[in-house]
């Protein structure tokens, strides 16, 4: 499954998309980036005078890398489009904040896939390969038709 192929099943857009590249893809991991553009809302009233992505969004953006994309590569056999992804916890270490226009990379390694579960470890790395947040999350795989 190549990398645009991942991408269209997406069930994110813009301003919520938080992935611009895979850079690679297995069925144990995943790499990808997003650059946090300065004009994104949340950088206009997050920490006046101080803009920082908020933790929630540096959270998402692993997920929806580090989880997402792999659980769809991961379904690829028998994905469509009613196929969604859906992070269910998260625990996670905040070390270094992410500033306006900040290239992260975001790191996954599958712990398990079983029963329609994922675990994955996951950082992300800022562009001096400085670790700004790891952690675990959790996440299962539903047809979203089946679900009323």
């Amino acid at each position: 499954m190549s990398q645009d192929e991942i991408m269209g099943f997406l069930p994110y857009a813009k301003p919520f998309l938080f992935v611009d590249s895979i850079e690679s893809i297995s069925d144990t991991a995943v790499v990808g980036t997003f650059k946090f553009d300065a004009s994104l809302d949340f950088f206009q009233g997050h920490l006046i005078n101080f803009p920082i992505t908020p933790g929630v969004i540096l959270i998402e953006t692993m997920a929806q890398i580090g989880l997402v994309c792999l659980g769809i590569y991961l379904s690829k056999d028998n994905i469509s489009i009613t196929t969604k992804v859906l992070m269910s916890s998260a625990k996670v270490d905040f070390l270094k904040p992410v500033f306006p226009n900040e290239k992260v990379t975001v790191f996954s390694e599958l712990e398990y896939f079983r029963f329609q579960k994922l675990r994955c470890k996951v950082k992300m790395e800022n562009e001096d390969r400085e670790v700004v947040c790891q952690g675990i999350i959790d996440g299962f795989i539903i047809n979203s038709q089946e679900i009323k």
